[in-house]
């Protein structure tokens, strides 16, 4: 393999599959690489194309995209105006250094995204993706008290079963579990509150009690730590990763409020449910009430076309350390590809897409019957939990409810519905015990039938099989 030299023209074209198997076999080290399986046949099925809702793999295999790649095909596949918008501007300016220069497309991406914004979030500033967001957020709040004079004011408050992306400071505030075997974590100033679960809450809770418990934890959690030593709270308006947790109704209002009551930023990270994933460009306002300090996006802003992140940051927090008020302060955290102008082309094309195909009005329309149609699956004896917001949604397999969830046996049945899935034409992505869907926003009524069907099909089929096995009662 060392020599092989394939242009960008001959893989495009098709390059023989099983010779691009080979190649990752040998040479490609994927995300959550299993090292035991390296050098191995990849587990990951190869994929040649897409359109719409659609992806194709190399034995020529349709499947109905559930999981809209990573939470970010939101306009789906081979929109022939992103392409054209990517290629206009590659061969216009295809990089400028954000250091030295502007450019034309990151100024119009920002003021895009600041007329969408709640409130006064009217500054934007660009990264490569989630994790340099919610990374460059974080440490917009260090730099922000540094320059306050507040050098002990940095405790980041997160959440158990939170995600929050995979750079050091981001990998130390996810508080999913999983993520930390074997990687070594600054976490000093990191303080974990309960997830905001309201299926494992505690027995006989209702919703309204469970909230004041999860408000009563943080009020204590400052209390004891003292508001002095906290910089921020990070929260997911839905926790996506965690298993499309739905908090209690009201728990966003009140985090928020005390979070002012102690002035501690509030950032709200809206990798997964910015651009459309709810129904409106931003969650935080619109869907849950709140206008934050900061609010994180990425994934949707390019349909997932190249890679931009980015958050948005409002006025009045900017105001406390700018001008005359700045101590001739530099926040010098950037990238290299910060506003790279081929990415924010992309971004404006998604935006023109959303908002000419009236995506948002579709979601808001559609989502109501997505999540319908996934409840129907409760009745199935394999079935925990069916929850959602927008088009967001996971089934939960629970095989013996007297024994809690999440257990080994759930996540393996979990994982056979995800294969069985894709033998019949659906991609799944399976968080432990949990089937996750989030579909691009321009999902039809036809296709959400199609992946309940095709759930219901492998969630039956997989219990009957573990039953004759033995292991389910």
């Amino acid at each position: 393999m060392k020599d092989s030299k394939l242009s960008a023209a001959e893989v495009i074209a098709g390059w023989n599959a099983p010779d691009q198997v080979a190649a990752a076999q040998a040479h490609l080290l994927s995300p959550f690489e299993s090292m035991e399986k390296l050098g191995q046949t990849p587990d990951r099925p190869l994929l040649t194309r897409g359109e719409g809702v659609w992806l194709y793999d190399e034995a020529g295999r349709q499947l109905l995209d559930g999981p809209a790649g990573m939470w970010c095909t939101q306009v789906g596949y081979a929109r022939p105006e992103i392409a054209e918008a990517i290629a206009a501007q590659a061969m216009t300016i295809s990089y400028s250094s954000p250091w030295y220069f502007l450019n034309g497309p990151s100024a119009a991406l920002a003021a895009r995204i600041a007329a969408v914004t709640p409130g006064d979030l009217n500054h934007v500033f660009f990264t490569t993706g989630g994790s340099s967001a919610v990374d460059s957020a974080l440490r917009f709040m260090q730099f922000y008290n540094n320059v306050l004079g507040r050098a002990g004011k940095k405790t980041i408050l997160a959440r158990i079963d939170g995600y929050h992306g995979s750079s050091h400071l981001t990998a130390a505030v996810s508080g999913r579990a999983g993520n930390r075997p074997n990687f070594d974590l600054e976490m000093e100033t990191i303080s974990f509150l309960s997830a905001p679960n309201m299926f494992t809450r505690p027995e006989g809770m209702d919703e309204a009690a469970f909230c004041d418990h999860l408000i009563a934890e943080l009020e204590e959690r400052i209390e004891t730590l003292g508001a002095d030593s906290i910089g921020c709270f990070i929260a997911e308006p839905v926790l996506a990763s965690g298993g499309i947790l739905v908090p209690p109704q009201g728990y966003h209002q009140r985090t928020l409020e005390i979070c002012r009551r102690h002035d501690i930023l509030y950032i709200s990270d809206e990798v997964v449910t910015g651009f459309g994933r709810l129904g409106h460009w931003f969650a935080s306002e619109e869907v849950y009430g709140i206008t934050p300090d900061i609010i994180t996006f990425a994934k949707g802003v390019t349909s997932g076309y190249v890679p931009l992140g980015g958050f948005a940051i409002s006025d009045a927090v900017l105001a406390r350390i700018a001008g005359e008020k700045s101590k001739q302060s530099f926040y010098s955290n950037g990238y290299t590809y910060s506003g790279q102008p081929v990415a924010c082309a992309a971004g404006l094309a998604s935006m023109d897409i959303i908002e000419g195909d009236g995506l948002l009005e579709h979601v808001r329309d559609i989502a109501p019957y997505f999540q319908a149609q996934l409840a129907t699956l409760a009745d199935l004896p394999l079935v925990g939990d069916v929850r959602g917001a927008g088009l967001l949604g996971c089934v939960e397999i629970v095989a013996d409810r007297a024994k809690g969830v999440s257990t080994d046996l759930d996540a393996k049945l979990t994982l056979r519905i995800d294969r069985l899935c894709y033998d019949k034409g659906l991609i799944v992505r399976p968080i432990r015990s949990m089937c996750v869907m989030s579909p691009a926003l321009v999902i039809t009524r036809e296709q959400i039938d199609l992946m309940v069907r095709i759930l219901r099909e492998s969630i039956t089929e997989v219990g009957i099989a573990a039953r004759a096995e033995g292991l389910l009662p």
